[in-house]
Parts: C-alpha cells; structure tokens; sequence
C-alpha cells in the first residue's frame, strides 16, 4: 500500500485518470487486507493508506479524497463513528464499508451524509472502484451545488440592498426632470455605501441628497439605505432644514459597526416657485451648474463628514438665473478615477471638462456617457462606486 499523494495544487489541472487518495479506517488487518487486494486486481488508479482508529485518522483525513470507514472501530462505534468523520473530513467523500447487512442502517448512514454503503463480502474490486469514484464526484457535486446556493443567496442579498440604495424617486411634478444613475466599483461588483433620493414634500419644493458611506460590502450598503430612508422621513416630516443633517449624523453614529466609519453628503432643497436652491455639503464634492451653455462647480463652503465631530454645514443659496439649467450631484467614485498613466485624478475640473464635451449628448444620457469617459481615462473601471443625480429644468443647459 503505498502513502497518501501530495494533494495537487490550487490551479493545476487534474489528468483525465485521476489517483484518488483513500483513507481506509479499518482495525481488522484481514479486512484492510482484502480491501488492497481488491482494488489491486481492478488495477484501481487509487492511492491507499489503513489507519485503524479514529485517532489514527484524524490527521490523514485532510489529504484524502475518500475516506472508507468501517462502522466498528475501537474508539468509535456505528453512527457516532460516521458523524465524527463527516465533521472531520473536509472535502473528502466518506462511504461506509461494513460487515453489517443492516439495510436500515445504510439507509440512515446516507442520511446522515454518507456517499455509500457497502458491505464487506458484497463488492468485488470493480464495483468498490466504482463506488469510490462516484462518492468523490457526487461530493464534488454536492460542494458545487452549495457554493452555487450560496453564490445566489448573495446575489439575492445584493439584490435586496440595491433596491434599498436605489429608490424610485418620490416627486410628482413635471417642472423639472431627474436621471438617477448607479454603478458598482470593481471590486467583485459588490454595492457599497453610495446612495441617493429624491423626495418632493410640497408642490413648490423638491429635496434630493446623494451621500457615501466609507467602505464597501454589505454593511456600508445597509448603513447607507439606513441613512437614506432617515432622511426621506426626516424631510417628509419637515423637520427644520438645519436639524435634518445633524439629526442623520446621530443615526450613523448610533447605527455603524465601527467608530471609524463616516458618511460625505450632498443635499439640495429646489424653490421650484422661486428658481432658487439651498445647497448643503458635508465633506461631499461639489455639485456642477449647467446654465448658459457654461459648466462650473457651484461655489458652496464645504462642512465636516458627518460622523467626524458634529457640526452642522453651513448653507449655500444658489439662484439660477435663466429657466434652462441642471445640477449634476455625484459620488467621488466619478472623480477619483486616474487620468492617464500617472497619479493624476479626474477631479472636478476634470469632471468640468468632460461635462462641457459632453454638450450634445442628450441629458438622460449623460451620467452614464460621463462614467465611460471618466472609465478610458482610468484605463478600465472606476475602483469605487459611482452614484449621481442629475436634476434639470426647461432645455436643461
């Protein structure tokens, strides 16, 4: 019987004949005989290795593909013997291989998660062949199947949490106009922090925000849909414009895994009577003004993130001067990417400079035109998660 083969290594391909590595727990010597020779004469590609105890198995068992367990062993007798080598063995297959003709017992050893049961006298060397190989394919299979459950059940959840980031905006007038746009960074297409809404509480006033939670996965996610739900009741409620930041402040604070994590925020409150807006940034980029034919940053102070040392931003009164014109909101996602083969970011000049080359692509379009562009500048995807608003009122330029 020779030794158990070195198990090949992440990425090397299997040969078409693969040598299984089976571990024979059997304390019988004639038994463990008679097992070698049987594989012996089907001239089995099987690398076989007795140990006669649990003991003895349980450090061989990493490197083995099948385990062949006999159900009376001196340090573990029937089912219990079964269970502590299926939550011993890894990846390995296990098949029952046994003197008792019990077939109620098979049955209950499959159940518990036995690929087969055999009975000693019953195989000969083709059929217990066989039946080594099935058991390493079926487990195979079966490890496929649950990585691919699990692989569905994050996509589900994922799928749950875009829902939550990416809501229907809730506004009734025609006066104006909103293209929302989403796309996750690349890292493994997982949706981060990023979130946006949109939220009309009187005929004549629109609110939106656009905020990013630091990090990615599924707790910046849940975190940034916390926020944004507090803040469209916040605002449905019509909580006093300079309480709505500082009271979202105290629902990331109170609700974020580490103490660490903060949140950028932009928000802007449209007079839709007035032509008018009140701007707001909590350590978020800037919002652009299209309106003339000109492209600039609009000029707001800057306040601290929120999380960091509560402080409410201080408030920016934007009055467009013409009926025709749009506000672009953004995550930094969109500016961080590279341009070109050095260090350089896009930036908001540079994000000025693509808006303004972007003149006659149509306004529904722009915010995913402005992703590609920003994309060939990096030399492939953007690294993090990108979100936008772009709100806009008559011709929109």
């Amino acid at each position: 019987m020779s030794a158990v083969a070195v198990p090949p290594q992440p990425g090397q391909q299997r040969s078409a004949v693969q040598r299984l590595r089976v571990l024979l727990i059997e304390d019988d010597d004639a038994d463990a005989f008679l097992v070698s020779e049987l594989l012996d004469e089907a001239d089995a590609a099987v690398d076989l290795v007795n140990a006669k105890s649990l003991a003895d198995a349980r450090p061989l068992m990493a490197g083995a593909d099948c385990v062949l367990l006999d159900l009376g062993l001196p340090d573990a007798q029937g089912l219990d013997g079964l269970r502590q080598v299926l939550a011993q063995s890894g990846g390995a297959a296990v098949c029952v291989l046994t003197g008792r003709q019990d077939e109620h017992l098979g049955v209950v050893a499959v159940a518990e998660g036995a690929q087969d049961y055999l009975v000693k006298g019953q195989v000969d060397g083709v059929l217990l062949t066989r039946a080594l190989r099935y058991a390493v394919e079926r487990k195979r299979a079966d490890e496929d199947a649950l990585r691919l459950r699990e692989v569905e059940l994050r996509q589900a959840e994922s799928a749950r949490l875009e829902r939550g980031l990416l809501p229907r905006p809730l506004m009734e007038t025609d006066r104006i106009r909103v293209h929302p746009f989403y796309r996750p960074g690349r890292h493994a297409a997982l949706i981060g922090g990023d979130f946006y809404d949109v939220v009309q509480s009187t005929p004549d006033r629109v609110d939106l925000i656009v905020g990013d939670v630091c990090g990615h996965g599924a707790d910046e996610a849940a975190l940034g849909v916390m926020l944004r739900v507090a803040w469209r009741a916040l605002v449905l409620a019509r909580v006093p414009d300079d309480a709505v930041l500082p009271a979202l402040e105290q629902v990331l604070i109170s609700e974020r895994r580490l103490p660490e994590t903060f949140t950028t925020v932009a928000t802007v409150r449209i007079d839709l009577r007035a032509n008018r807006a009140t701007v707001r940034l909590a350590g978020h980029p800037t919002p652009l003004l299209l309106s003339n034919g000109k492209v600039a940053p609009v000029p707001a102070p800057n306040g601290l993130l929120l999380g960091v040392a509560p402080r409410p931003p201080r408030v920016y009164d934007l009055e467009f001067d013409s009926d025709d014109w749009s506000l672009l909101m953004y995550t930094d996602g969109l500016i961080e990417g590279r341009v070109g083969a050095g260090d350089e970011r896009l930036d908001v000049p540079g994000l000025v400079e693509l808006v303004e080359a972007g003149r006659d692509v149509p306004l529904p379009d722009l915010p995913g035109w402005l992703v590609g562009r920003a994309e060939d500048g990096n030399g492939g995807a953007l690294a993090d998660d990108v979100a936008m608003l772009l709100v806009t009122a008559g011709g929109g330029r």
